[in-house]
């Protein structure tokens, strides 16, 4: 999957991905996973920061929920 294909799944269920986001990584608040229209890079960058991940890593995850 691509980073679009990443990108649409986030957009399609949100609110499914944001819980098993947060069941994975317990720390991420709601308002480290608030995202503006079309900004999901900004999220994939604060998770990365918080959790130490690498981007390619938190990409995967999101891609196998």
């Amino acid at each position: 999957m691509s980073n679009t294909s990443t990108e649409l799944k986030l957009k399609g269920s949100w609110n499914e991905t944001k819980g098993k986001l947060k069941q994975k990584w317990g720390f991420l608040t709601d308002n480290d996973l608030a995202v503006q229209e079309g900004r999901y890079d900004e999220v994939v960058g604060k998770i990365q920061k918080k959790t130490g991940e690498s981007k390619e890593a938190i990409i995967s995850y999101i891609q196998s929920i």
